[in-house]
């Protein structure tokens, strides 16, 4: 990797855990964020504040971006005292999903101030973020990769290099959120119908993760977040909304049908009008369970 000072813009969920990484590795890091509270909580683990995405790309070489939505990116990346305005920055790295069309002017506008820009979106959660295990789409200028790609092995550890097209990433990102939020609703969806026909929870999940039903829902989400009924927020529903959002958007865009993951945005706006944006993506099995009457899990749900 270039002797170069590393910036990151964006402590939040997965945010936090790319700074403990970054640090654990030995790195010297810059941080911003607009959540004071997020900047103390890395200042005190040994990161470096700075004053504005401005401030930190005057200061380091390489800026990672960790931001919730496209808007926002554009925003912080290319927008006034942006990082585009950076007088230190040679690289910025986006592992944000932003989707392509906004990938694509972003990197335009920095590649035009003479910056290198890789899209770089993750994919695991928060669990993932915090052991190092997340998957990387990365695209973009295959020197560019080849320079961050240390850094990046640090924050996950399945590294993909998709192309110099720097949207390609994102598209792959988006179409991997949107199959997983398709099949985490079938899941719940069916999941519900088994235990109201009299069969166990455990034992519906022992089955299909051993048969041609398993997902990630299955194998992971459901396993860890329903059967107890914690439904600890690691994605909320409104980000996965804006995912599948984005990817049909995108293949209306270039011409590409899609017919079943519209269902799947379609349900998806109905939690989140009934005050589930903010909620674990599947906490809206309950929605699947309040129409059948019953519960899926292991105990009561003492929320109601």
């Amino acid at each position: 990797m270039p002797d170069m000072k590393i910036g990151l813009i964006g402590l939040g969920n997965i945010g936090q855990h790319f700074a403990n990484r970054l640090l654990a590795g030995g790195h010297e890091l810059l941080v911003y964020d607009r959540a004071e509270a997020a900047m103390e909580r890395a200042v005190a683990r040994g990161a470096l504040r700075t004053d504005s995405a401005r401030d930190l790309a005057s200061r380091a070489g390489i800026v990672l971006l960790c931001l919730p939505m496209p808007d926002i990116v554009a925003e912080v990346a290319a927008g006034p005292g942006g990082v585009i305005e950076g007088t230190m920055v040679e690289i910025v790295v986006d592992l944000s999903t932003t989707g392509p069309s906004v990938t694509r002017e972003v990197a335009d506008k920095l590649r035009a101030r003479g910056l290198a820009f890789l899209g770089a979106p993750v994919s695991g959660g928060t669990a993932a973020a915090e052991k190092g295990t997340l998957s990387v789409m990365a695209a973009g200028p295959e020197a560019t990769f080849k320079a961050v790609e240390p850094c990046l092995r640090i924050l996950g550890s399945n590294i993909f290099y998709l192309g110099e097209d720097p949207t390609l990433g994102q598209t792959m990102k988006i179409i991997n959120n949107t199959l997983y939020a398709t099949s985490m609703i079938a899941s719940c969806e069916a999941l519900v119908y088994g235990v109201k026909a009299g069969l166990d929870a455990q034992t519906m999940l022992d089955v299909l993760n051993v048969s041609s039903g398993r997902s990630y829902a299955t194998l992971e989400r459901i396993p860890q977040c329903v059967l107890d009924r914690s439904f600890p927020v690691r994605f909320t529903t409104a980000l996965l909304h804006k995912d599948i959002k984005m990817c049909l958007e995108e293949a209306e865009r270039i011409g590409v049908p899609m017919m079943v993951n519209p269902v799947a945005r379609q349900f998806l706006a109905f939690a989140i009008s009934q005050g589930d944006g903010d909620k674990d993506n599947v906490y809206p099995i309950r929605h699947f369970e309040q129409w059948a009457g019953v519960q899926f899990g292991r105990r009561p749900d003492a929320a109601g």
